[in-house]
């Protein structure tokens, strides 16, 4: 198809294109269709766009020219990898393996060094300083395949983990090394060099890591506009790997870096994430693969056996030291097989700083012969060489992370429906008033429900029976309207319901009944008052009635940017039999948000938290505390971007205190600028036909089992 399109384009217009409209439309056609054709034989779409390239690049049928326009959208789409790649991972996994990303990141630059050195001098006949060059490009390794890992769902998992922080590591020495073995070359290296060189990058990190977060959650929480805050983020992911460059780094570690400062300030479950992925995988993505493919030159086959020898022994030094690397850190860390393909295929590709070492090196003249061609610190057959290493390195890469990721992910499918086999649904309810508060109720529902199970949301608007208001219907039409178009912006689906009722109460009671609800999320507007009426009627009519775990939501900034969630636990909570199912929610909030939690509760409850926080990675920290009349000691350590959640009960309970009745007034007086929730859980004695239905739909296969059991197959489904 690509070349039936390309002879005619051949006999229609001049080659290469000029026409910019026309380069795109041929760009875009491309980008469709080469997924589609390719499908079939099980190539991966990576592979796909790079032979694409290669095809219509000007090595081959010429049909464009690797232009400034290429370059551009390549540069962006290699920068967009990075940055995803930094915005996707878990901070807190991170934090845990840093050890291991370390021992793999060692592993996987010293191995290619020590061999490629080795090969380049007695293979190859280069000096050690060429070798030492050559080996440091082996040593780095771009992440191309990490779009694949993305498509199948498993960024979040240890091995993917590790290779990007690997990848961090494996760049900023290879880039090191080519600033030394440059700065040898030509004379530079001096005291200087490495003072100027370490105060730039501490300056340029302290940047990124303090002032872009600061400076993010504050544009975030005054402009909400959503085309703006994409261009925000755009804008500072290019200022950061520009600053990079600055500080004599590669750019493509500051759009890392940026990805990480703003990790916390754009969800997962997030729209913004939604479109950052979706532009990226569209557009720039494609534009750098079919970008990389037009440097394929097949002519290095037929210019001598010099450039061919150099290219095998590039391509089998580079692949096989990386493999080494993996295999090693696959037996060594005891990862799963398939694990260890994820780790050899995310560092084994090699582009931007193999491009960028071997453009340098090849630039240094040490000198010129005696027919006056200049002698290189990297000649053509090397430049040659790293063009075929490229392809082939990207080639195996992509297939060996996508049998990986497949592999993984049929597992964790697997895995899922063996914990889901007996479990129900979560479907969560959210009745809507004002406009005001929808996105707001939208997001926290996405937020906490499970992001790795069934789960259903609802959006309700209530018209009272007896109202003779005929614009009545034609606001929860709109409410439902814009609930579903919160959602879509996500990629979640909400199912809309109106609904005519003698009550709200008894509007919500029905639905919980009819739909099988298990949550439901009620929310405040943002400038009203949390009223012990308004309190008191909720506890009568929709918590006295509704078997479910019911949060009471008052949000006052977005919840992308809550740094902290503070938790207060009252006395006996972990004897309440909906336990288990509050702090599932707690700890998807807090997953998919990716915000700390502090618990403050007794020891009783505390001890149960950190055995599962030994188990499971929670980001959190405990703070025992017994006195709930001394609750406003809380309210001078929490800041401006902290959000508080209050563990309710009702009368009558083994969790209920007195002081529970002075949280609207102390939320109203010393918590007005943060979001504050209130969560009341499933108890018994609510009602006989109300806790049968909860028990059919929700709890009664955790019958018989101690609470360790429960809380263990809750936090396996939402890990």
């Amino acid at each position: 198809m690509i070349v039936a399109i390309s002879v005619m384009l051949a006999f229609v217009f001049n080659l290469p294109l000029t026409d910019p409209v026309l380069i795109f439309s041929v760009i875009l056609f491309i980008i469709l269709l080469t997924p589609v054709l390719l499908h079939r034989f099980k190539i991966p779409d990576l592979i796909g766009l790079i032979i694409a390239g290669a095809i219509i690049g000007p090595n081959a049928l010429g049909i464009m020219a690797r232009d400034s326009s290429i370059e551009l959208f390549g540069k962006v789409g290699l920068l967009y990898i990075m940055f995803v790649a930094g915005l996707e991972i878990d901070l807190a996994d991170l934090k845990k393996n840093s050890a291991k990303s370390t021992y793999f990141g060692f592993l996987t630059f010293i191995i290619p060094m020590v061999l490629g050195t080795v090969a380049g001098v007695y293979l190859l006949n280069f000096s050690y300083p060429t070798s030492i060059l050559l080996a440091s490009m082996f040593a780095s390794h771009t992440l191309m395949t990490y779009p694949i890992v993305g498509k199948y769902g498993v960024t979040k998992n240890r091995a993917v983990n590790i290779s990007i922080g690997a990848t961090v590591i494996t760049c900023v020495l290879a880039l090191l090394v080519l600033a030394v073995i440059v700065g040898m070359s030509t004379g530079n290296i001096d005291q200087r060099f490495w003072t100027q060189l370490s105060v730039s990058t501490i300056i340029f990190v302290g940047i990124i890591v303090v002032i872009y977060p600061i400076f993010g959650r504050w544009f975030f929480k005054r402009y909400e506009d959503k085309i703006a805050q994409y261009i925000f983020v755009l804008a500072l992911v290019f200022l950061a790997s520009f600053l990079a460059k600055v500080a004599g780094l590669e750019d493509v570690i500051g759009a890392f870096l940026a990805g990480l400062a703003l990790n916390r300030l754009i969800p997962n479950t997030s729209a913004l994430m939604n479109r950052i992925e979706f532009v990226g995988n569209a557009l720039f993505i494609p534009f750098f693969l079919i970008g990389v493919g037009m440097l394929v030159d097949y002519h290095v086959f037929t210019t001598g056996w010099d450039s061919l020898w150099i290219a095998i022994v590039m391509c089998v030094i580079a692949t096989g030291s990386k493999y080494l690397a993996a295999w090693i850190t696959e037996k060594t860390l005891h990862y799963t097989k398939e694990e260890g393909f994820l780790l050899f295929g995310l560092t084994n590709a090699q582009a931007a700083a193999t491009l960028a070492a071997v453009m340098v090196g090849y630039q240094v003249i040490l000198g010129y012969d005696e027919a006056g061609n200049p002698l290189r610190l990297l000649d053509d057959n090397v430049l040659n060489g790293t063009i075929v290493m490229i392809l082939v390195t990207c080639t195996i890469a992509s297939f060996i992370t996508q049998k990986g990721a497949q592999q993984v992910a049929l597992a964790d499918m697997a895995e899922e429906e063996l914990v889901d086999k007996n479990d129900a649904e979560d479907r969560i309810l959210i009745p809507l008033s004002n406009s005001e508060t929808v996105e707001e109720l939208i997001n926290l529902g996405i937020t906490v429900k499970s992001s790795k199970c069934r789960a259903t949301m609802l959006a309700l608007s209530i018209i009272k029976s007896d109202s003779n208001d005929i614009s009545a219907e034609k606001r929860s039409q709109l409410l439902l309207e814009k609930a579903e178009k919160t959602a879509a912006a996500t990629d979640n689906r909400v199912h809309s319901l109106m609904r005519y009722d003698i009550n709200i109460v008894n509007g919500i009671k029905n639905v919980v009944k009819e739909h099988k609800i298990t949550d439901i999320v009620l929310g405040l507007r943002k400038e009203t008052a949390i009223s012990n009426t308004f309190l008191g009627e909720l506890a009568e009519g929709v918590l006295a009635k509704c078997a479910t775990t019911t949060l009471v939501y008052r949000p006052v900034q977005p919840l992308a940017t809550v740094k902290r969630y503070i938790i207060l636990i009252p006395a006996n909570a972990e004897k309440e039999v909906g336990f288990p199912y509050w702090l599932v929610r707690v700890w998807n909030l807090a997953r998919n948000s990716g915000s700390k939690i502090l618990f403050y509760g007794t020891h009783s409850v505390l001890s149960i938290l950190q055995d599962v926080k030994a188990k499971h990675n929670i980001n959190a920290e405990f703070i025992e505390f017994t006195d709930w009349d001394e609750v406003l000691i809380i309210s001078r350590d929490i800041r401006d971007d902290d959000a508080l959640m209050v563990i309710m009960s009702r009368r009558n309970f083994p969790s209920y205190s007195r002081q529970m009745a002075l949280i609207p007034a102390y939320m109203n007086k010393y918590f007005q600028t943060n979001n504050c929730v209130l969560v009341y859980p499933v108890q018994l004695g609510i009602g006989e036909e109300e806790m049968s239905s909860f028990r059919s739909i929700a709890f009664s296969h955790f019958e018989g089992q101690d609470l360790g059991s429960v809380l263990g197959r809750l936090f396996k489904k939402n890990r």
